[in-house]
């Protein structure tokens, strides 16, 4: 009789609390959540489209002082073989084939790097917008801005109004993981708290400045865990309306101390069933939150497909470059044909999006599958692979 309560609740378009959660997470059936979460998205979607970008995962530099557990993209400092900072010729040449297929973003992350300060950042940012105004910079995470507050001494505001001066238009949600302090204490315990990340979130919404939100889930922590990560992310919401979307995705074990920890311990990596049952139950939640976007990076392009039912509104992006998860050992890049092909498959109409989620008109014809591949197989050097309309 609760789980049928709740359930009504959410099909009369009311808000359910966390107890509410965790009860349709632990019992309530997929089909049933499926049919829950799609309707709240068709709620908030009455079009029958799904969105998607096309942008490039740009890493400046891969050496990091966090030694997260879980990543097997960071390399120390004393790490002279493996850590790298770009120079701004091969940044340029990126961005400039970013833009060459349409690409309207760059999605810029990286580590956590002892000598690179803001000035750094502000530098390079004056000069991408000089040369490609219209590009839209998706750029530093929460934590990053937390380590350039200690590395320039400033506060974490200075350091977004600073770099929102010099062109970073938004601010991307990674270095979530899950916002419980107990669990980041065991995975990350040199990052950012959960108290600075949900709080540096909260002063770039004051600049003015959109965000999205995430949860990396899957590893240690327990289903309250997700509902109380989910819960933190909607008390924020109803504070700023700063988000644009939430993306959740599952932890990827290779090569990664965590991974090797967990796995001789028995422990066996989230089912796509998992990672659809929390991606629903998030829609049900996140209700003051208007956009969900699959991972197809990490679940594959079918099982992308299949969350475009259990209430995801966006596909994701044509990714030319990604190399955090892909270190992981997760290569799932798929070319624009193939995320408009698998789209209609789910039953919606492909449409191109900027990051505030405003539908765009093509700058010309869409890239040709051919054209992404050569590009992406020339950017990634790292044996990531385009999925091609065959599959």
């Amino acid at each position: 009789m609760e789980l049928q309560e709740t359930a009504a609740k959410v099909l009369r378009g009311e808000r359910i609390t966390p107890a509410e959660a965790l009860l349709l997470h632990q019992r309530a059936d997929l089909a049933t959540l499926g049919l829950l979460a799609d309707e709240v998205r068709r709620r908030k979607h009455p079009q029958p489209v799904v969105s998607y970008i096309i942008d490039r995962n740009l890493n400046p530099t891969n050496v990091c002082v966090t030694d997260c557990g879980f990543c097997a993209f960071y390399a120390k400092p004393q790490d002279q073989e493996k850590g790298y900072v770009l120079d701004r010729e091969t940044i340029y040449r990126k961005v400039q084939e970013t833009v060459d297929v349409g690409g309207v973003q760059i999605l810029m992350q990286g580590g956590h790097h002892p000598r690179l300060d803001t000035g750094w950042f502000e530098e390079l940012f004056r000069d991408l917008k000089q040369r490609w105004p219209d590009l839209h910079l998706h750029a530093m995470s929460p934590p990053e801005i937390v380590h350039l507050s200690h590395v320039s001494r400033i506060s974490t505001r200075e350091v977004l109004r600073r770099l929102q001066a010099a062109g970073m238009d938004s601010m991307p949600g990674g270095g979530a993981e899950i916002l419980v302090e107990s669990v980041r204490e065991k995975i990350a315990p040199r990052k950012a708290t959960t108290e600075e990340w949900l709080r540096v979130m909260e002063e770039a919404h004051g600049l003015g400045m959109r965000t999205t939100a995430t949860m990396m889930f899957g590893h240690v922590e327990t289903v309250a865990d997700r509902i109380e990560h989910l819960d933190r992310l909607r008390q924020v919401q109803d504070r700023t309306g700063g988000f644009t979307a939430f993306i959740d995705w599952t932890f990827q074990p290779g090569d990664n101390p965590l991974g090797d920890e967990l796995l001789a311990e028995g422990w066996s990596k989230s089912s796509h069933a998992e990672y659809f049952r929390t991606t629903a139950v998030a829609r049900i939640f996140l209700d003051n939150l208007d956009n969900l976007q699959a991972s197809f990076v990490t679940q594959g392009a079918e099982a992308a497909t299949l969350a475009l039912r259990m209430g995801c509104n966006d596909f994701g992006s044509a990714m030319l470059e990604e190399n955090v998860v892909s270190s992981a050992g997760c290569f799932e890049l798929v070319a624009v044909a193939e995320i408009e092909r698998r789209i209609r498959e789910a039953g919606f109409a492909p449409r191109q999006r900027n990051q505030r989620y405003q539908i765009i008109d093509r700058r010309g014809p869409a890239p040709l599958e051919g054209e992404l591949e050569q590009v992406g197989a020339a950017a990634t050097g790292r044996g990531a692979r385009w999925v091609g309309a065959k599959g």
